[in-house]
C-alpha cells in the first residue's frame, strides 16, 4: 500500500512540477536558462520584490524548524499565505514535496522553499567528521565525499546543507573541534572549497547540488578556555589572518550562503555584527548570497547582554545585515512594528530579502521544486560505502610502531584478542552531529576482521568496558586471559560520539574512564598491543602511547570504520593520514600550536631546563628566561602535520627555480622526496614559509602548500610548489593586505617540523 501512495503522490508532483516550469517560462522566456543568467536572476528579483507584500518579504527573511513527517495547520497556513521561506529538519520526502506544493501554488507569488539540513559529513552513508577527513590532506577525496551527501541528502527533499565549519580552532577542549578541518587557515581554506564544490556542483541548479552553508562568521573556534558559546577576543589583526582567510576563500568559490556565529566578537556577538556583514562580507569581498542566523542566535541577543528585548535584537540583526533568521521569530514578531515607527525602512527589508530570491533562483527550485527520490543513486550503495571506506583508510594517522608490530600479518596469526568497548559499536564510531546517519549499514572493526580473518584466525572479543566513560573494572581479569591466549591484543577505545560535538567541550582531554588502567593490564601480558583510538579531537596521549606498542589514531571513522581499520591493520593500505592539528602532552599546554609567533625569548633544546632536572635551591636567574612549561616543556606530543608510515620517506636537494625574484612574480620550490623502505604507500609532502621580519610578526612556519604523493619502494620523485606574491601576503598594521619584500625561508617536509630548508629574498 505504502509504495503505490508514494507513486501516486510523485505522478501528482511531477504533474505539478511541469506546470510550475511551464509557468515560469511562460513569464521569462527558456525558463531552465535562467539559473544561469544572472541579469534574468536580478530581473526575475527585482520583479518579485514589486509584488511581495511586506508579510511576504519578512517571510522569506523567516525559517522556522520541521515537524518530523507532518504539517500542523499553522504551518500549512504560514507556508500558504507566504509567511516562511524556510524549513529546517524535515527529511521525508513526501512531506518535503507536499509542502513545496503549498509553497509553489498556494503562495501568493509561488516562492519555493529552501529546505535545510545539518549535513555534516554524510547523511546516511556516514564519512568520517571533518577533522579525520583533513587528515586526509587530500582534497579531491573530500569533494568525492561532500558529493556522496549531497546526492543522498537532496534525495530526501534537502537542498541546503549547514556545512562546511570552517572555524580555525586550536584548542581541543572545543567540542566543536571535531567539526573542523584543525588549527591550519590553509587546510581550512583548501577542505571548505573542496566541500562546497562537492556539495553545490558545477551550478546550483544542476541535479544532485545543494547549497553550502559556510560557518560560522567568525572567530567562533577561538572560544574562551574551549567552552562552546563563549566570549571569543581576537584582535583584528589576528582575525584577518588566521580566522577570516577560508571563509574569502568560500566567498571567492561561490558559497551560496553564510552561517552567523553564536559567540560574540569582542564584544559584539557576531548576529548583531556590522562590521562582519556589511564591512567584510559585503563591502570587502563582494558576497552576494545571503547570511542565516544560528539556533535563535538573534532572540540570544538580549542573554548576551547587548539588547534589552527581541525587538532590539531583531533590529540590531537586520540592520547588522544578517538575512534570514533561524528558528526563532524575532524577525516575525518585530520587524513589522519597526518598519511602521520608521526605525527600518522598506529597502532595507528589500536588500536583505533580494539574497535569497536569488539564492533559490540559481538553484533552479522555481523550475524543479520538488524531489523525486527515484532519480538518484541508492543511498549507502557500494559507490558511495567505497567513497567512505576511502576516506576513513586515509584519515587513519600512525603515532607510534615500535619494533614494527603493524601491519599485522593474517598467515601468522592463529589468535587475535579484540577488546575495548568501540570494537563493535555501530553508533559510537559514526562521531557527532549524525541525525540522518544508519548505524544498521555500519560496519564494526570486529564484523571487518572476522570477514577478513575467516576462520583461519580465533577472534576473542570483549567489551572489557562498558562504555568509554565507565570505570568498572569488572572485566579486565577476562580481558587480560583473552590477550594472554592471544597472538596479539587489539585494543578499540577513545570518545563515544556525545563526548565531542557542540556544547560537548571537555577540561581534561584524556582517555576517559579506566581505559588507560585497561591499556595498561593488558600491556603486562607482555603480548604485542596494538591501540585504535577513535574521538573527536586531540586527546593527551602521552601515557597511553607509553602503555602501548602501536598506536592508530581513526578519528571517528564513519560507516566504513571497520574495513577501513582492517586495511590499515594488515598493510593492505599503508597509513597515510597527518594530523591537521597539534596534539599536547597536557592540558596545561593549550593552546599550542605550530603556526605561533616565536617571541623575544623562545625556548630551544640548549635553553629549555624541566622541571624534574632544576636542583634544589637553584637561583632564580640560572635555568634562564625562555617561553616554555617547566613540567611540559615547549614542543607537543605529536606536531602539526605529523604522521608515520609502514616505510620511511627521505627528503633531500631542496632548490629554488632562483634565489632573488621581483615582486609580482613567482618562485618555485622543488624538493626530492624517496621511498626508502620496502613498502608502497603514499606520503604528503608540504611546505612550509616563514617570513622572519615584517611590520607585524609573522608565525615561525606557515603551511603554503601540500602534495600526496605514491612511491613504490626505492623510488624517488620530485615535488614541486609554486609561491606567487599572494601566497607570502599578510595584514599588517594597517589591516590591509601586502606583501612585503625580503627573506623569506622556506621548508619541505612530513610535517610542521621539517628541516629542509632554504632561503630567498623577495625583492622590489
Amino acid at each position: 500500500m505504502h509504495f503505490h501512495r508514494v507513486d501516486l503522490l510523485m505522478c501528482t508532483l511531477r504533474l505539478h512540477g511541469t506546470l510550475v516550469a511551464l509557468a515560469a517560462a511562460m513569464f521569462l522566456g527558456a525558463g531552465s536558462l535562467m539559473a544561469s543568467d544572472p541579469d534574468r536572476v536580478d530581473e526575475r528579483v527585482r520583479e518579485l520584490l514589486g509584488r511581495m507584500t511586506v508579510a511576504e518579504k519578512i517571510g522569506q527573511m523567516t525559517q522556522v524548524n520541521g515537524a518530523g513527517g507532518s504539517i500542523p495547520d499553522e504551518l500549512a497556513e504560514a507556508v500558504k499565505t507566504g509567511r516562511i521561506g524556510s524549513i529546517l529538519n524535515e527529511v521525508d520526502v513526501d512531506t518535503v514535496n507536499r509542502l513545496q506544493r503549498l509553497a509553489v501554488e498556494e503562495s501568493p507569488n509561488g516562492i519555493p522553499l529552501l529546505m535545510g539540513r545539518d549535513v555534516i559529513h554524510g547523511f546516511k552513508t556516514v564519512l568520517p567528521i571533518p577533522l579525520g577527513q583533513a587528515a586526509t590532506w587530500n582534497p579531491d577525496l573530500v569533494r568525492r565525499g561532500a558529493r556522496v551527501a549531497a546526492l543522498e541528502a537532496a534525495s530526501a527533499g534537502v537542498n541546503w546543507s549547514f556545512a562546511p565549519m570552517i572555524d580555525v580552532t586550536r584548542d581541543p577542549r572545543w567540542g566543536r573541534i571535531a567539526e573542523s578541518f584543525g588549527e591550519d587557515p590553509l587546510l581550512h581554506s583548501v577542505f571548505g572549497v573542496a566541500m562546497i564544490e562537492g556539495f553545490q556542483g558545477e551550478h546550483l541548479s544542476e541535479h544532485g547540488s545543494i547549497a553550502a552553508c559556510a560557518k560560522h562568521f567568525a572567530g567562533y573556534g577561538a572560544s574562551e578556555s574551549g567552552r562552546d558559546y563563549n566570549t571569543t577576543n581576537i584582535p583584528e589583526n589576528e582575525l584577518r589572518n588566521v580566522y577570516l582567510p577560508p571563509f574569502k576563500a568560500s566567498v571567492d568559490a561561490g558559497v551560496a550562503t553564510i552561517m552567523a556565529s553564536f559567540s560574540d566578537l569582542d564584544g559584539v556577538p557576531a548576529s548583531a555584527n556590522a562590521f562582519l556583514f556589511r564591512q567584510i562580507l559585503r563591502e570587502e569581498w563582494g558576497f552576494e548570497g545571503f547570511v542565516v542566523s544560528d539556533w535563535a542566535s538573534i532572540e540570544q541577543l538580549s542573554i548576551h547582554g547587548l539588547t534589552a528585548n527581541d525587538r532590539e535584537s531583531a533590529h540590531a540583526a537586520v540592520t547588522a545585515g544578517v538575512n534570514m533568521e533561524m528558528a526563532t521569530s524575532t524577525y516575525a514578531d518585530h520587524l513589522p512594528g519597526l518598519l511602521q515607527a520608521g526605525e527600518v525602512d522598506l529597502e532595507l527589508i528589500d536588500e536583505m530579502v533580494a539574497p535569497i530570491l536569488r539564492t533559490k533562483l540559481e538553484m533552479g527550485l522555481f523550475e524543479n521544486p520538488y524531489t523525486d527520490p527515484e532519480s538518484f543513486p541508492a543511498m549507502s550503495n557500494p559507490d558511495h560505502l567505497a567513497v567512505a571506506r576511502e576516506l576513513a583508510e586515509q584519515s587513519i594517522v600512525l603515532l607510534k610502531n615500535d619494533d614494527r608490530v603493524l601491519p599485522l600479518d593474517r598467515e601468522k596469526l592463529t589468535s587475535l584478542a579484540v577488546i575495548g568497548p568501540l570494537a563493535d559499536d555501530g553508533y559510537e564510531q559514526l562521531g557527532t552531529w549524525i541525525f540522518d546517519g544508519d548505524e544498521t549499514i555500519s560496519q564494526t572493526p570486529l564484523q571487518a576482521l572476522r570477514e577478513f580473518l575467516g576462520e583461519s584466525v580465533s577472534i576473542r572479543h570483549l567489551r572489557g568496558l562498558e562504555t568509554t566513560r565507565s570505570r568498572d573494572t569488572a572485566e579486565f581479569e577476562k580481558a587480560v586471559s583473552a590477550a594472554t591466549e592471544s597472538d596479539a591484543v587489539l585494543v578499540f577505545v577513545g570518545e563515544e560520539s556525545i563526548l565531542s560535538g557542540e556544547a560537548h567541550s571537555r577540561a581534561d582531554i584524556g582517555l576517559p574512564g579506566a581505559q588507560l588502567d585497561l591499556l595498561r593490564r593488558l600491556g603486562e601480558t607482555g603480548k604485542p598491543v596494538i591501540t585504535v583510538i577513535m574521538a573527536g579531537r586531540p586527546l593527551t596521549l602521552g601515557e597511553t602511547a607509553d602503555a602501548t606498542d602501536a598506536l592508530l589514531f581513526a578519528w571517528h571513522p564513519g560507516t566504513m570504520a571497520g574495513p577501513a581499520i582492517t586495511n590499515v591493520l594488515f598493510g593492505v593500505e599503508a597509513p597515510s593520514g597527518k594530523l591537521p592539528v597539534t596534539f599536547p602532552r597536557m592540558v596545561g599546554q593549550v593552546p599550542i600550536y605550530y603556526a605561533h609567533k616565536n617571541t623575544g625569548k623562545p625556548a630551544t633544546p640548549e635553553t629549555f631546563r624541566h622541571i624534574d632536572d632544576i636542583p634544589a635551591r637553584m637561583p632564580q636567574t640560572s635555568s634562564g628566561f625562555v617561553s616554555s612549561h617547566l613540567d611540559a616543556g615547549y614542543t607537543p606530543l605529536y606536531p602539526f602535520g605529523f604522521g608515520l608510515s609502514y616505510t620511511e620517506f627521505e627528503y633531500s636537494d631542496i632548490r629554488l627555480s632562483d634565489e632573488r625574484v621581483p615582486m609580482g612574480e613567482s618562485i618555485t620550490v622543488t624538493a626530492t622526496v624517496q621511498n626508502v623502505g620496502e613498502v608502497e604507500a603514499e606520503e604528503v609532502v608540504q611546505l612550509y614559509v616563514r617570513d622572519p621580519a615584517a611590520n607585524v610578526t609573522r608565525p615561525v612556519r606557515e603551511l603554503k602548500g601540500f602534495e600526496r604523493v605514491r612511491l613504490r619502494p626505492g623510488e624517488r620523485r620530485e615535488v614541486s610548489f609554486e609561491l606567487t606574491a599572494a601566497d607570502l601576503a599578510f595584514y599588517g598594521r594597517d589591516m590591509r593586505l601586502t606583501t612585503e619584500p625580503g627573506s623569506f625561508h622556506v621548508w619541505v617536509g612530513g610535517d610542521s617540523n621539517a628541516d629542509l630548508r632554504a632561503t630567498f629574498t623577495l625583492s622590489e
